[in-house]
């Protein structure tokens, strides 16, 4: 069987649409691990995975240590850092590399977390904020460490 040089360019235009189609529903990476120590978990799509430096982390991840602590840059070039027992969802994260537009939201229900602003708060300093069970911490410097008891959190007015 004889495969025609129109049959063979129809094959390729759809697979080339498919991969396309793929590629732009396909969740894109929103930080990297950078440092981890001790138990390190990402909690995504209903599953919990460990995390180890190097992985990628995706908005709408939990990150949660046990007896460990992490470092993670984000594409913007914020840092996180998470002390032991700490349990931080990362809420909503946009970001414009042309810009530096952007939107960081996460929510700390539990643990420690200290915090080196990037390019969206740069360019935007109301863009990043920080729920925690006490407070809703709106970023405005570049540097700053959090704390926060296991309780509900905090909603925005």
């Amino acid at each position: 069987m004889a495969i025609t040089t129109a049959a063979l360019a129809r094959c390729l235009i759809a697979a080339t649409t498919f991969l396309i189609a793929q590629a732009a529903t396909a969740a894109s990476p929103i930080g990297q691990i950078k440092t981890a120590a001790g138990a390190v978990t990402v909690e995504r799509a209903g599953a919990s995975k460990s995390l180890a430096v190097g992985d990628r982390v995706y908005e709408s991840d939990t990150i949660v240590t046990g007896n460990g602590t992490v470092g993670i840059t984000f594409v913007d070039n914020s840092m996180m850092a998470l002390g032991p027992q700490t349990r931080l969802a990362l809420d909503q994260f946009a970001f414009d590399p042309t810009t530096h537009d952007g939107r960081f939201n996460a929510s700390l229900s539990k643990g420690t977390l200290t915090v080196k602003s990037g390019q969206i708060v740069k360019q935007t300093p109301e863009a990043m904020r920080i729920k925690t069970p006490a407070a809703l911490l709106g970023v405005r410097g570049t540097e700053f460490a959090v704390r926060a008891d296991d309780a509900p959190i905090a909603q925005a007015p």
